[in-house]
């Protein structure tokens, strides 16, 4: 191949209670990216489509990460990468990590596939460091590994794949603000105390057990943060009547979609995910905020083909 379209999900990164360790990804939102091969060596962006981010290679996401995974080649050959940008920047469900990882995942499919999964996510890493000053991969590596995922280790980098129920279904809300990353990360404690710290270490336990049982019961009582939500909720307006709303709605349970304003909602079946959208859409009616609103099933392809 000397070109491919593809489809890089947005995901939903912490889920609760995995701050930095769980994310999964979404079916029908996303960013799409051409990437060609081409004679020069190198990385190029050639153009971005609908927002306004920098097209220099060691600015931009998608390019910093190509180049860590060139950095690893011996490719005769460099790259030129379009993007259509369909997730906004700030809005919680993974747009820097949508580039860097579907750059990475694109140009490893030109090369033959000389990466594994795990050494996609090392790379496309490189790009969140970029974009939020951590090198994370609770976001790219649902993004590359689809469905559920588990960073299990970061040094030495472990990414499992966990099961996905079936009948699940994700709600988010996106209001229309902006919560950088980098700033939501400056406002968390840098301790946990021990009685928080054994309430989310059992949390992310009956989660996992409830994915692979596919008990949603148990994976609604363990959608629980005791550490980081209590914090970050402060910077989303109407958090508090959003995650009332949606549990009363049907919602297994609600939280913030990575660092906000997101704020997503797992369900069984889409009827209920559809009702808990309906939910969630009355709190900022009457707020007086703009928002955007998905209704998806966790998508267990991850990154795929378009064309």
């Amino acid at each position: 191949m000397e070109q491919i379209k593809i489809f890089a999900p947005a995901t939903i990164a912490n889920v609760s209670c995995g701050f930095d360790v769980l994310g999964l990804a979404l079916d029908n939102v996303g960013d799409e990216m051409t990437i060609k091969k081409v004679a020069q060596k190198g990385v190029t962006i050639t153009k971005i489509i609908g927002q306004d981010l920098p097209l220099e290679t060691h600015k931009n996401v998608a390019g910093v990460a190509a180049l860590a995974l060139l950095a690893e080649t011996d490719s005769e050959f460099g790259f030129e990468i379009e993007i259509n940008k369909r997730i906004k920047p700030g809005s919680g469900i993974g747009s820097s990590a949508a580039s860097s990882a579907g750059a990475v995942w694109a140009i490893n499919e030109l090369l033959g596939k000389p990466f594994g999964k795990t050494d996609l996510v090392r790379f496309a890493m490189e790009g969140e460091r970029l974009a939020t000053g951590v090198a994370h991969a609770d976001n790219v590596a649902p993004a590359l590994f689809g469905g559920f995922t588990l960073v299990r280790s970061y040094e030495p980098l472990d990414v499992i794949n966990i099961n996905t129920p079936s009948e699940l279904y994700a709600t988010v809300i996106h209001p229309q603000i902006e919560v950088k990353t980098s700033d939501a990360r400056e406002i968390l404690r840098t301790t946990v105390s021990l009685k928080d710290a054994i309430k989310q270490w059992g949390n992310v336990g009956g989660l996992i057990s409830g994915l692979y049982t596919e008990d949603y019961d148990l994976i609604g009582r363990s959608l629980e943060d005791h550490v980081i939500e209590p914090i970050r909720s402060i910077l989303i307006p109407a958090f508090d009547s959003v995650k009332k709303n949606s549990i009363k709605a049907g919602a297994l349970g609600c939280g913030i979609s990575g660092s906000g304003p997101s704020i997503f909602a797992l369900s069984k079946g889409e009827e209920t995910a559809l009702k808990v959208g309906e939910a969630m859409k009355a709190v900022y009616n009457k707020v007086g905020i703009e928002y955007d609103v998905h209704v998806s099933k966790v998508n267990k392809e991850g990154i795929k083909i378009l064309e």
